[in-house]
């Protein structure tokens, strides 16, 4: 896990500009390929969506200040143009650039990654199998459409539902 932090933290300090992937990787003792892979397992995302929004969290900070036009922004993080910047920009913002200069305006970050290792289960457990009649399981039931992010309305407005009693 080291010699992967070490490697993201050579992506951190590429970040504007180009990132040399395959250096990463040698840093990290793997071939890009698997380098690329094991990110992807490990992080849930492409290293090319990772470094994407780590770039735009970093950005955002100066689209709001307007201090730096939008083309020298685009060029310092690495895109062609400034249409290409905005439109990564609003990808993961939800925004434009313009549009975040507005006050309230809620924007996406993008938090440095770090790997760590956890072992969990080295702990023996006592346990015996007893048997016991039969019963029965009683209780409410509902059916809850899948969403990937954030709070289930249908879920929380069944769980409101639920009486002290019940």
């Amino acid at each position: 896990m080291e010699r992967l932090n070490e490697a993201m933290a050579l992506v951190e300090q590429q970040l504007e500009g180009d990132v040399d992937v395959a250096r990463a990787s040698r840093i990290a003792l793997m071939s890009e390929h698997h380098f690329r892979r094991m990110f992807s397992a490990l992080a849930g995302m492409p290293l090319s969506e990772y470094v994407r929004r780590r770039r735009m969290t970093i950005a955002a900070a100066s689209v709001v200040s307007g201090a730096e036009p939008l083309q020298d922004l685009a060029v310092r993080f690495g895109y062609g143009s400034a249409d290409a910047f905005s439109r990564a920009f609003r990808t993961v913002h939800g925004v434009g650039p313009a549009g975040a200069r507005r006050p309230g305006v809620v924007l996406r970050s993008q938090p440095k990654l770090t790997f760590t290792l956890t072992i969990e289960g080295s702990t023996a457990m006592d346990y015996r199998i007893v048997e016991k009649n039969s019963f029965s399981l009683v209780g409410l039931r509902t059916r809850i459409p899948l969403i990937h992010e954030g709070v289930n309305p249908a879920g929380a407005a069944f769980v409101e539902q639920i009486s002290e009693e019940q």
